[in-house]
């Protein structure tokens, strides 16, 4: 049987979403002989697969250039996309800051020290992009998973309908926010 390709990426988020993911428990390991984990927070590894991916579910908004390289890298290379959570379905809490100029916030916050020679230091930060975005403001995505975070019975039961090949139905309490 072939093992479902699955990449996480985490964006501007807090990381509940991924330990929801974790909460599906006992289920996660029964998964692990139906699907292979890549680009993950679970798994540290650094780069998306080259090859395709099945389903990447991505957390948190797109906040600064380096997410913006990755959800379009991710898009590209896998055949479902889910925005997962509230962060990467609305912008959520990260998306507080839209309408403040990056540069000055950032300088506001650390610091005139911060700067290096009167410029913040992009060679070692990515640049935050002019304003947070959800996941589908900049890629096609298949589906929303809800939540703040996601129930980790909500997250089980979209992966258990792919990998029988079926679209997960999200009804009801499943639809909510929050």
């Amino acid at each position: 049987m072939r093992k479902l390709k699955v990449a996480t990426l985490w964006f501007s988020g807090c990381s509940g979403c991924h330990m929801s993911l974790l909460d599906i428990d006992e289920m996660l390991i029964d998964l692990l002989d139906r699907i292979r984990f890549f680009n993950s927070p679970l798994t540290d590894l650094k780069s998306f697969p080259e090859d395709g991916v099945d389903v990447t579910l991505i957390e948190g908004a797109v906040a600064n250039e380096e997410h913006l390289h990755l959800v379009k890298e991710a898009r590209e290379k896998s055949k479902i996309v889910i925005a997962l959570g509230d962060c990467a379905v609305t912008g959520n809490v990260p998306a507080l800051r839209n309408g403040m100029s990056p540069d000055r916030m950032i300088e506001a916050i650390y610091g005139p020290e911060a700067t290096t020679n009167g410029a913040l230091p992009y060679e070692v930060v990515p640049r935050l992009l002019d304003r947070v975005r959800p996941v589908h403001e900049v890629i096609p995505v298949d589906h929303f998973l809800h939540g703040c975070p996601p129930p980790p019975d909500l997250i089980a039961k979209a992966i258990l309908a792919l990998l029988d090949g079926e679209t997960p139905e999200l009804v009801g309490e499943d639809l909510k926010f929050g």
